[in-house]
């Protein structure tokens, strides 16, 4: 007697190409550090609000690049070429960074190139010469900061100085929209962003001595460095001030904070202890900032 069941339903999994798909874009989106992005995607609003503009539809290419393209183009590039490091770094696999593997180098180098290209073909054709020759030098010092010949992430003094490139959106934004720049508040981001980056490096001293790489923490020592980025973070303080004073004073008490706990603690244990502090700084003083240049718009409009 013949069987009056049913055959079996062969439930298919979901297709791999789209798991593996999904899982590659995440992974792109790790290796970009999401949780640093406010140093370009904040900075590059703040420089549209600072414009007296609340939306500029010209800036808006401009931001979405300062989002997930730039910053994998700054961090992917930066994986490629500290391996050696990064195998050595315990906070390298979390949200403060990547550790790739070498097979990865062919994938972010394509994604890096598909992701940026096209904004920067858009550039050239939407705007001025200035702007196109800034977002240029934006782009070189990031991909030189780990890349060789220059490799400045290995030359103490340089490493810190070139990331002062991370306040460049404050001026590169308004150049592209044809508005003047907030100079005081240009310089004085500038003046912060070098600050930042040596101190943030202190953390890593232990990694880099051992793999070779002196930068100006492990040239300075954690004590050296804190003084090093204290006088940095004084200048953009009194640079801030010529702006908004809360946003100075504020900046003053995290900075003074930040570093006379390094000074007291002088080991790269404080540094990576006091990180979140450092990583919370640009949410802090940016949210400031945007409140007070975001009412000050209003009352100009409404007032």
């Amino acid at each position: 007697m013949a069987s009056s069941r049913s055959p079996a339903i062969d439930h298919q999994p979901a297709p791999t190409s789209r798991v593996s798909a999904r899982s590659t874009i995440g992974r792109l989106v790790h290796i970009s550090r999401p949780v640093l992005w406010i140093n370009t995607i904040g900075t590059g609003v703040l420089g549209m609000w600072l414009t007296g503009q609340v939306l500029d539809a010209a800036a808006i290419p401009l931001l979405l690049w300062l989002t997930l393209p730039f910053n994998l183009l700054i961090y992917g590039v930066n994986d490629i070429f500290d391996q050696e490091t990064d195998a050595l770094n315990p906070r390298k696999g979390s949200i403060e960074g990547a550790r790739i593997e070498p097979r990865e180098v062919r994938l972010i180098v394509w994604a890096v190139a598909i992701t940026n290209v096209p904004f920067l073909l858009w550039f050239v054709i939407a705007y001025p010469p200035a702007a196109v020759g800034l977002i240029l030098l934006y782009t070189l010092v990031f991909v030189f900061y780990s890349a060789p010949p220059l490799r400045f992430k290995q030359r103490p003094f340089l490493d810190s100085l070139s990331n002062a490139a991370y306040g460049l959106p404050l001026l590169i934004v308004p150049v592209a929209l044809g508005a003047p720049p907030l100079w005081p508040a240009v310089i004085g981001l500038l003046a912060w962003s070098v600050a930042k980056h040596a101190y943030d490096a202190v953390q890593d001293i232990d990694e880099d001595r051992e793999a070779g790489i002196r930068t100006t923490a492990v040239l300075l020592g954690p004590r050296g460095t804190a003084v090093w980025s204290g006088c940095w973070w004084l200048v953009s303080t009194a640079l801030f001030a010529l702006v908004s004073v809360p946003v100075a004073a504020l900046n003053l008490a995290i900075a003074g904070v930040l570093v006379v706990w390094m000074l007291l603690r002088p080991t790269p244990a404080t540094g990576r202890r006091l990180y979140p502090v450092s990583i919370a700084f640009p949410y802090v003083a940016g949210s400031l900032a945007s409140g007070l240049q975001l009412a000050k718009m209003f009352f100009e409009v409404y007032g």
